[in-house]
């Protein structure tokens, strides 16, 4: 009598518009991106996507796509943090002091500040985990706290200039191991092979789908979707090969993505945060250390705030009393425009990062044609509404 061996059934292909209906948030903000890249780039006639503002694009934007990766694993698990712009005036200050005042060499400096960052997130986690006091109220505290400090630091100057080593963090670009001139081949190189490898990671997984019978996209979709990862990558990257390269920012902010996304998506303390910010109790209940969790995500965000503070002081060359002013808001408006549920427990890396590029492209965009900052203010108020909007019709229509 032969024994019968239970083998998985084929995966299950949904229909392209079932796929597209189910997963609106995760394409609606990729195709809004796009089209708003689009607008701006006929708007601008084509200055928008030209090698210098490019670069800008991205140098203006590093800080908030960074702290957005912070953010959005906070929003997830439920909570808010209100204080990352003036951690970030914090940190820039109190490496002004360090290296312009006591002469500290940048590398000790580095540390120093984002071990300050961390204390800071461990501050608030720990009264938001353990006391249960709501972090809107944890964090507008830790707002006007060190918005303060950051004051006190600088005796209301602005102390600069940093060391040349230190400003290079945000002002420098890759070297070219090929030495043309006039064209940066590495940078081409790393922006076609970057994304053959990602292509081969997503090929892998979808084999690995396939032989657990785990639904997936369709595969038409999945060869555009990788046909255009490719083709976006090589693109941008023959455009920076014509100026400077890649700005050594954009490789911290890739390999922090990439980070991110793996965390998120493929360990089990990624999970855990999900389910924190799903069903805190029903996490609880099976055995998730809640408070412990929210503590981390906490003191993650006091890193990264802390980073992105190093960055815009090195990017601005000085350490001023207004650094980071309002940079919470578009942090958070980054989150919930790229889909993260004001409710918790939904979210994606991907989102977050282009939904922080959908605000980095409208004021960059905007500015070019020569709106003015008040109707730059009214426009992004509008589109955070609406995205909001749509995550909420969304889900009563679910």
């Amino acid at each position: 009598m032969s024994a019968e061996v239970n083998l998985p059934a084929p995966a299950k292909h949904a229909s392209m518009a079932q796929f597209f209906k189910s997963h609106m948030r995760d394409y609606g903000m990729l195709i809004s991106l796009l089209a708003i890249v689009a607008f701006f780039q006929y708007m601008t006639d084509g200055t928008l996507l030209r090698p210098l503002n490019l670069t800008n694009l991205v140098l203006q934007n590093s800080y908030i796509v960074i702290m957005a990766l912070g953010m959005l694993l906070v929003i997830v698990a439920g909570h808010i943090d209100l204080s990352v712009g003036s951690i970030v005036g914090f940190i820039g200050a109190l490496a002004a002091i360090l290296m312009v005042q006591y002469h500290l060499h940048f590398i000790p400096t580095t540390i120093i500040c984002l071990l300050a960052g961390g204390a800071i997130g461990a501050a608030q986690g720990y009264w938001v985990a353990y006391f249960r006091i709501p972090s809107f109220i944890v964090t507008l505290a830790g707002m006007l706290v060190f918005r303060g400090l950051s004051l006190a630091l600088l005796a209301g100057q602005s102390v600069g200039p940093f060391p040349v080593e230190f400003q290079r963090l945000s002002s420098g670009f890759i070297p070219d191991v090929f030495g043309m001139e006039g064209y940066h081949l590495t940078t081409l190189l790393l922006c076609v092979v970057t994304p053959l490898a990602m292509i081969g990671l997503n090929v892998a997984a979808r084999i690995r789908r396939h032989r657990f019978a785990i639904d997936q996209e369709p595969l038409p979709l999945f060869i555009v979707k990788n046909l255009g990862l490719f083709a976006a990558m090589a693109y941008i990257g023959s455009l920076l090969a014509t100026y400077k390269g890649l700005p050594n920012v954009l490789i911290i902010m890739v390999v922090l993505i990439g980070l991110y996304a793996f965390v998120t998506r493929d360990t089990t303390i990624g999970r855990r945060v999900y389910a924190l910010g799903g069903n805190e109790k029903a996490a609880k209940l099976s055995g998730i250390d809640t408070r412990r969790l929210t503590f981390y995500t906490f003191v993650n965000m006091g890193v990264l705030a802390a980073l992105a503070g190093l960055i815009f002081a090195a990017r601005l060359n000085t350490a001023t009393p207004k650094a980071g002013v309002s940079f919470e808001l578009d942090v958070i408006a980054a989150c919930f425009i790229g889909g993260a549920s004001a409710s918790g427990g939904v979210g994606r890396v991907t989102g977050a990062v282009i939904g922080a590029f959908i605000m980095g492209v409208m004021n960059n965009g905007m500015s070019i044609i020569g709106i003015g900052i008040d109707w730059q203010q009214v426009i992004k108020g509008l589109v955070l509404l609406a995205a909001v909007f749509f995550d909420v019709y969304n889900k009563s229509k679910s």
